[in-house]
């Protein structure tokens, strides 16, 4: 193979200097033709893409690249999740408005985007703090206030004191903030809701249907939104000893999945932050006191699964309604104000986490659950969590579970006393957000604090973008007077300065960007449903409770305000495993961790390649290898997007991304396998160079040939050229891209031993780089548009639709025969597939391998297998 020129660089340029001068990828509704909807999650613009963002976009644009040379009209849209805490944080240490420097960081990564050649819409392009997108977000709102679905209250709320704002449930994560990683409070704020409580059943339900999402995230999800059936039970305060108690706070309910276990109630909890344990608190200074300390606590459940337990009695009673017991209140730290109603009937026998504060504070605890096989349980090991059947239960004795269940709770609902129900763990989404980066939620307090919508003629509410912030984090919209007092219907108004969770915006822009630039609504129904499902979403399963639900919740409220069809708004989910890299770190003089960027490590290897020992660059620390970590600023063991691209092309790293792992598997990276990239598409060029260039110096123009007039090598190689294109197009559907590319370099390392001589040899290797070209264009789409300029196409690739096998090409001429001597494989031959007996016969004992161990013997048997095997018996 010959050597030319390949230059990634001027090639990658041109290509994509004509996709922007054709607007190559602008896409309109087309109702005649098949849709197909590609998506990636819209990044967060930090100013630098990593190689999660690469190996993200890289796998969604092959999708769309793919199903456009399928034929489909292909929305591939993009945009940017702009507002949030980081773009603030970020701007307060750099003493610079977050405005400004969200748009220079979005001018920055959207030139390394184009830079990678993925096939965007950029004529769609949104941007989440644009006023034109989060005005269609604010009306929306005013709408679902309007219908009670977004409402405000007083709550209990995770709060985090370092990036001080309120955070969903969804957002903490064992027990700290999802961005900060610092351990959130619990706090009492006034917050807007969202009721997602009302969907819990439908989102709960529709995951059956969603069979193209991976069961794993569907099975988080079902875990997360946690049905359970259970009881209901209201209980009263009857003895408030010393503390004086409002009606309202003496009648209080809990739910329990356990309503056998009733009986054995020996004490009830509350979360610290339920109503009567405020209002306890509010009179005495030792409980209050307790329940600050409960406050701090990490509040996730694996947490509050080995936690220990803590209970603080508050000295009053409520009655037991069936056995009229007087039963103790306490306050108890593993109970949550955000799951169930805040209370907790226990039953020291029959739960661990009771047991524990039952053996803790001196409580009673009360068998009434025994074994169904009547043995009894040895209490010393702790609770007995099983079913069973009922004893110390009165009129229940001898009742199964089961049937105490029925029982038990049929005679609290004739008492007035209980409630068969259905409880959900997903608690509603408080979208409220004490920070100045945001959507102004559309709101105003009027001078009666009275709470109304803005009208819908004075939206946007604009956020103001010329604000430069302090060193401390402060919403400077609580005092820009000129910005927080305004007007509602000529009333002095006070606007409302908190600000939406950036997930709102999230939620709905895969739907806005079916119609980014209409003007009569939040969506065009039109364009809307004839876009929409996503038929392919790629990103991080991190957001499978967080982004994933509330993009599902979004779409319901969408379709039940009339401007959707469909019930869900992604077809297929494909989650992407993270991108792994080396990582380094010694032990400084403190014995502190320092971790190291690869270049300022120095290995020694041992003959195999292994780590022997290393060093510090200037010597003075001993480095400890600490394996494959996920690429991340604290490790120092990220590689930068613009460096390999810089060095090796955009197509190379594309390449290396798809073949690296599975989508779905850890891509660990190796710079090696980046280089191999490269080399391959160098002998991709010069071999398409050699066929091309070749065959002009020969005079051939004509490359048109007669399968059956091809020798056997010809024909071979059409084979594994047709096979190769069956191959690739079920990978491609089956989104198992890195063995579609593995099956083409396997073509590639056959085509480069055919020889070029004769005009069929050059008829079929133009076939072969022709059908090559088209095969990689998803993937190196820069290299594939220039090598189908040098065949010759003034048509556009980017919609030549993927080359079909020829069945004839695939028929195969010949057959393989193994032959055997006593047993021993000793000879291969390929025969023609009409080969008679007779003739493989003659054939294989004209071998020289079978002469060798047949000559001068006697020949005992020939067996025969047809299409298979001779074996040969000697004496």
């Amino acid at each position: 193979m010959s050597e030319y020129t390949y230059k990634p660089h001027e090639i990658e340029a041109q290509a994509q200097k004509y996709w922007e001068e054709n607007n190559t990828f602008h896409v309109e509704m087309d109702p005649t033709k098949e849709k197909f909807y590609s998506l990636v999650m819209w990044p967060y613009p930090s100013g630098e893409l990593h190689m999660g963002h690469v190996r993200n976009y890289t796998i969604g644009d092959v999708v769309a690249r793919y199903q456009r040379m399928l034929g489909k009209n292909v929305l591939n849209p993009f945009g940017w999740d702009a507002f949030g805490m980081p773009a603030e944080n970020a701007a307060i240490a750099n003493r610079t408005a977050p405005a400004k420097w969200t748009y220079a960081n979005i001018e920055k990564m959207k030139n390394t985007v184009k830079s990678l050649g993925c096939s965007y819409d950029w004529d769609r392009e949104m941007t989440s703090c644009a006023p034109d997108y989060y005005k269609w977000e604010q009306k929306f709102f005013t709408e679902l206030y309007k219908k009670g679905i977004a409402y405000r209250k007083k709550s209990a709320v995770n709060w985090c004191e370092v990036d001080k704002t309120v955070l969903a449930n969804e957002q903490v994560v064992d027990g700290c903030c999802w961005r900060c990683d610092t351990p959130v409070v619990q706090k009492e704020l006034d917050q807007w809701f969202l009721r997602i409580s009302d969907y819990a059943q439908e989102l709960l339900t529709s995951l059956d249907t969603m069979d193209q999402w991976p069961e794993r995230v569907r099975q988080m999800q079902r875990n997360w939104i946690g049905r359970s059936e259970g009881l209901e039970i209201k209980f009263t305060v009857t003895d408030a000893g010393k503390y004086q108690l409002a009606d309202d706070v003496k009648d209080f309910a809990v739910f329990t999945t356990r309503p056998d276990t009733f009986m054995g109630v020996t004490f009830v909890s509350l979360a610290a932050t339920h109503p009567l344990a405020l209002a306890i608190a509010a009179q005495d200074a030792k409980v209050n006191e307790f329940v600050e300390v409960c406050k701090t606590m990490k509040t996730s459940e694996a947490d509050l699964s080995t936690v220990e337990k803590l209970a603080f009695d508050l000295g009053i009673k409520v009655t037991h309604p069936l056995t009229g017991a007087q039963v103790p209140v306490y306050i108890a730290n593993y109970v949550l104000m955000n799951y169930g109603t805040g209370a907790v009937m226990a039953v020291p026998a029959h739960d661990e986490r009771d047991f524990e504060v039952a053996e803790k504070y001196n409580i009673a605890k009360l068998e009434v659950i025994k074994p169904e096989n009547g043995e009894a349980w040895d209490y010393s090991k702790g609770a007995y969590t099983e079913k069973g059947v009922l004893v110390n239960s009165g009129e229940f004795d001898g009742l199964t579970s089961e049937q105490a269940h029925a029982a038990i709770g049929k005679k609290l609902v004739e008492l007035g006393k209980g409630e068969f129900k259905v409880n959900f763990r997903l608690r509603d989404w408080g979208v409220s957000r004490q920070r100045y980066w945001g959507c102004p939620i559309p709101m105003v307090r009027l001078a009666d604090g009275t709470v109304v919508p803005i009208e819908e003629q004075d939206l946007p509410i604009v956020l103001p973008e010329n604000v430069t912030l302090g060193e401390e984090i402060t919403n400077p919209l609580v005092d820009i007077k000129e910005w927080k007092e305004t007007t509602y219907k000529g009333q002095p108004a006070t606007r409302e300065t908190d600000t939406f969770d950036t997930f709102v915006e999230s939620s709905w822009y895969y739907a806005r960007y079916t119609c980014p630039n209409f003007e009569g609504g939040i969506l065009n129904k039109e364009e809307a449903n004839y876009w929409l499902p996503v038929d392919n979403y790629v990103g991080g399963i991190e957001h499978a409770c967080l982004h994933l639900i509330y993009i599902r919740y979004f779409h319901k409220l969408l379709r039940d305000a009339g401007f959707l069809e469909m019930d869900e708004p992604v077809t297929k989910y494909v989650p992407l495993g993270m991108v792994l890299n080396h990582s380094w770190y010694y032990l400084d003089d403190n014995g502190v961790r320092v971790w190291l960027p690869h270049d300022q490590v120095d290995i020694t290897y041992d003959d195999k390649g292994a780590i022997v020992s290393g060093k510090t660059k200037d010597g003075k620390y001993d480095v400890v290898y600490a394996g494959m970590a996920k690429m991340s600023k604290s490790k120092l063991n990220g590689i930068s997007p613009t460096a390999m691209l810089d060095n090796y092309g955009a197509d190379a790293v594309r390449l290396y991304i798809m073949f690296g792992a599975p989508t779905e598997a850890t891509f660990e990276w190796l710079e090696a396998g980046l280089e191999g990239a490269s080399r391959f598409l160098r002998r991709v060029w010069n071999l398409a160079h050699d066929v091309v260039l070749g065959a002009k110096e020969k005079g051939i123009t004509d490359f048109t040939f007669a399968h059956e007039q091809l020798n056997n090598e010809q024909k071979k190689v059409r084979r594994l050229v047709h096979q190769t294109i069956v191959k690739v197009r079920d990978d491609l559907e089956r989104q198992a891209y890195n063995t579609a590319i593995a099956a083409v370099m396997e073509l590639m390392n056959s085509l480069t031993k055919h020889p070029l001589e004769t005009e069929q040899d050059f008829a079929v290797m133009h076939e072969a780089i022709f059908t090559l070209v088209k095969l990689l264009h998803p993937f190196t789409p820069h290299i594939t548009l220039a090598l189908w300029k040098l065949l010759g196409q003034d048509s556009a690739l980017d919609f030549e639709l993927l080359p079909e096998a020829d069945k004839e090409a695939m028929v195969t001429d010949t057959k393989l025969i193994v032959v055997q001597v006593n047993g021993k494989l000793r000879a291969r031959l390929e025969v023609s597939a009409n080969a008679t007996e007779d003739e493989i016969k003659e054939i294989a004992f004209a071998d020289e391998n079978v002469t060798k161990f047949t000559e001068g013997l006697t020949i005992a048997k020939v067996v025969y297998v047809p299409n298979k095997l001779l074996n040969i018996v000697v004496k």
